[in-house]
């Protein structure tokens, strides 16, 4: 019985701990002590209708949902481009949903995109879909009143793993799109749960089946895939969360690429949710999402 009362006084202890979102959160100069969050925020926005953001000869066609602030007339606003996840293969933008109301209501354009999925689409099909989606966006900037400067990429897990390689590679080199132009630099990332190196798993399913083989297989194909090998001065800043308890994305992913970010002297934060694997980080987001706003705020602001 002293046994059972002291597990249910642990788990009374840990439960106020895990609504609060326990988190530890770090930049480039330790932990950061102030709240960090985004300042209350209330436009107004428009929902449009979901619209097609793929040419006619795109191999598939997909489709944006897009939120329109009703911020001042006569003043450019920044856009999101947010990105789910689903191991590369399932899941749908409805993940993304809530975040992109809360950052429409910061005054972000948002655009919420669909991609195609792994197997029957490989690397770096994905990438070249995020890349099309930027061009589309800057298409039709002047009649959202987008500033291009200012776009940001947000996503979770593998939606996080493509807007990050997508702020690592830009729109430059092999893996552009047929139709990306030089449309596809970001401002600043948000991005939680983030694989940033593929050579650390195993040859899950996962994986190789978004890259269509194994590591010693395709190992090239690997690092190219991997944002931690591509970062660089012009890297753009970085907004990290991620659960320390994260089997299926283990928290090294994050540690190690907040690392790699500021050697290269690229602004980056890190925001360690304790008592949380991958999907609780999601779905018990809290706090996270909010000090990341205030992280993209800062970000857009500076420049």
């Amino acid at each position: 019985m002293a046994r059972t009362t002291r597990g249910w006084w642990g788990l009374a202890l840990c439960l106020p701990l895990l609504m609060a979102g326990c988190a530890t959160h770090l930049d480039s100069n330790g932990p950061v002590t102030a709240s960090g969050l985004a300042e209350p925020a209330d436009f107004a926005f428009e929902r449009l209708a979901p619209l097609t953001y793929t040419p006619p000869d795109w191999p598939e066609a997909l489709e944006a949902r897009v939120l329109l602030p009703d911020t001042p007339e006569g003043r450019l606003r920044p856009a999101a481009l947010l990105v789910h996840g689903g191991g590369w293969q399932r899941r749908t933008p409805d993940d993304m949903d809530e975040i992109a109301e809360r950052l429409a209501e910061r005054g972000y354009v948002t655009v919420n995109i669909a991609y195609r999925f792994a197997p029957t689409y490989r690397f770096p099909a994905q990438l070249h879909d995020l890349q099309q989606a930027m061009g589309w966006i800057h298409d039709r900037a002047e009649e959202w009143r987008i500033d291009t400067d200012r776009i940001v990429g947000v996503g979770y897990s593998s939606g996080a793993h493509l807007v990050s390689l997508l702020g690592v590679l830009g729109s430059n080199g092999p893996l552009t799109a047929p139709h990306g132009g030089d449309h596809a630099r970001l401002a600043a990332v948000l991005g939680g749960g983030l694989p940033s190196d593929l050579l650390k798993f195993d040859d899950g399913r996962l994986v190789v089946e978004f890259i269509g083989g194994t590591r010693a297989e395709k190992p090239d194909a690997y690092r190219l895939a991997s944002p931690i090998y591509h970062v660089d001065a012009d890297t753009p800043p970085h907004f990290l969360f991620h659960g320390r308890w994260d089997s299926l994305v283990p928290v090294d992913h994050a540690t190690d690429f907040h690392a790699a970010l500021l050697t290269q002297g690229v602004e980056s934060e890190l925001y360690l949710q304790h008592y949380r694997g991958h999907f609780t980080s999601f779905l018990t987001r809290d706090n996270a999402i909010e000090a990341g706003i205030a992280f993209l705020d800062r970000q857009l602001q500076d420049d």
